[in-house]
């Protein structure tokens, strides 16, 4: 049976957690604080929790929508489908605005925060993989080893930065967490998520949560949602079609 918690400010967006030091003694490990239901038929692509809601984006054609959540519970309270041509990915919330991006329709949906109806759309080149937003612009991730900036505003590009690991490219880079000026990236096929610092692109830790992937849950099914919780150094995570939403903490490291 999950245990559920109670997040802490659900009425109001508290500053972010100071970020972490960039190069720590030791090996960073995962501290399970709970775990919340999570519908198992979400192939979760984006995951964002903002003043007490939690957002989520999901993907596959014909299935893909965006979804308001019950942290507590997990209860998807309003579900908006996208149409069957598009395949979801990546969220951010923007004011009062949600954007939406999609895998390889190089289509961007603006959506309205109360209702999730689309606003509009606009194109952009390329795939979509993640998403977050550093409160200043868009950071959006293509499965490459490459972070895009863009504005906020009008999705246009505002530069990019190369993602290095020791000097060497961190490729598959997805859903994404922008969180006390750094941005936290899911590895596509990996239980691994990184820290990346935005101003040049190095990663800063990197974090195995293999531990808390249910028995149960194939291998085909993998990590993806990363979503701090406001005002805490705490972060909601799941993975495609996973049962379990996990809060955890990151410690040592």
């Amino acid at each position: 049976m999950a245990v559920l918690f109670v997040l802490s400010a659900a009425c109001a967006t508290p500053p972010d957690p100071p970020a972490a030091a960039a190069s720590p003694a030791g090996p960073t490990r995962v501290e399970v604080l709970g775990t919340v239901p999570h519908d198992p038929e979400a192939f979760t692509q984006g995951l964002e929790l903002v003043d007490g809601v939690l957002y989520e984006g999901t993907g596959l054609e014909g299935q893909s929508s965006l979804r308001r959540v019950n942290p507590r519970t997990g209860e998807v309270e309003r579900r908006v489908d996208l149409p069957d041509s598009l395949f979801g990915e990546g969220i951010t919330v923007v004011g009062d605005r949600i954007w939406q991006i999609t895998w390889r329709n190089g289509v961007a949906m603006e959506r309205d925060r109360t209702t999730l109806e689309e606003v509009r759309r606009v194109t952009y080149e390329g795939e979509g993989w993640g998403l977050c937003h550093d409160g200043d612009r868009l950071v959006m991730s293509d499965g490459s080893d490459r972070l895009t900036f863009r504005d906020p505003e009008s999705f246009a590009e505002t530069g990019t930065v190369a993602v290095r690991r020791g000097g060497q490219p961190v490729t598959r880079l997805n859903e994404l967490e922008c969180v006390g000026g750094q941005v936290w990236a899911n590895v596509w096929q990996t239980d691994k998520v990184v820290r990346i610092d935005p101003t040049n692109g190095k990663v800063t830790d990197t974090v195995d949560l293999s531990g808390v992937r249910p028995a149960d849950v194939p291998k085909s099914d993998v990590l993806n949602g990363i979503a701090a919780v406001p005002g805490t150094d705490e972060f909601l995570v799941t993975g495609k079609n996973w049962p379990t939403m996990f809060r955890v903490r990151f410690t040592g490291g």
